[in-house]
Order: C-alpha cells, then structure tokens, then sequence
C-alpha cells in the first residue's frame, strides 16, 4: 500500500497537549465490573490447618483458596 505525502503544514495530533480540553466538563469514570488486581503470595501452613480449611471450604461447595480470601477479609473487618 502507498503512502501518501501529508500536505504542507500538516501537523500530527499530539496526544500530550490538553490545553483543548475543557476539564470542567469531565466525568469520573466508573468500572463496576473491574475485578480488583491480585499478588500471588506463598503461605505456610500446618498441614493439619490446611486440611480442614478445605473440608469446610468444601462443605459451603466453595474453592479453598476463595475460603480463605473470605476468612482473611472478615478478619481483618472484625478488628
């Protein structure tokens, strides 16, 4: 495909310049379905421990990892 020349004088947008925009106007963005962004992190457990996380995890038919994310959280909402 051929490119073509740009005319005389042609100037490319720069995306940098926001003296155009008229921030008044500006609206907060909103993502409700964004999931929060997540760190792997390694945790040693007693094997006893771990087990009957997940039988409980199992018996509310749900991941163990996810259990325990739900543990921690109303932990901390506790205090």
């Amino acid at each position: 495909m051929k490119q073509r020349k740009a005319k005389t004088g042609w100037v490319p947008y720069d995306d940098t310049d926001s003296s155009r925009l008229d921030w008044s106007k500006g609206q907060r963005a909103i993502f409700p379905n964004l999931k929060p962004s997540t760190t792997t992190v390694s945790l040693r457990l007693p094997s006893s421990l771990l087990a009957r996380i997940k039988s409980e995890a199992n018996k509310r038919d749900v991941p163990y990892q996810s259990y325990m994310k739900v543990l921690l959280a109303n932990a901390i909402a506790d205090r």
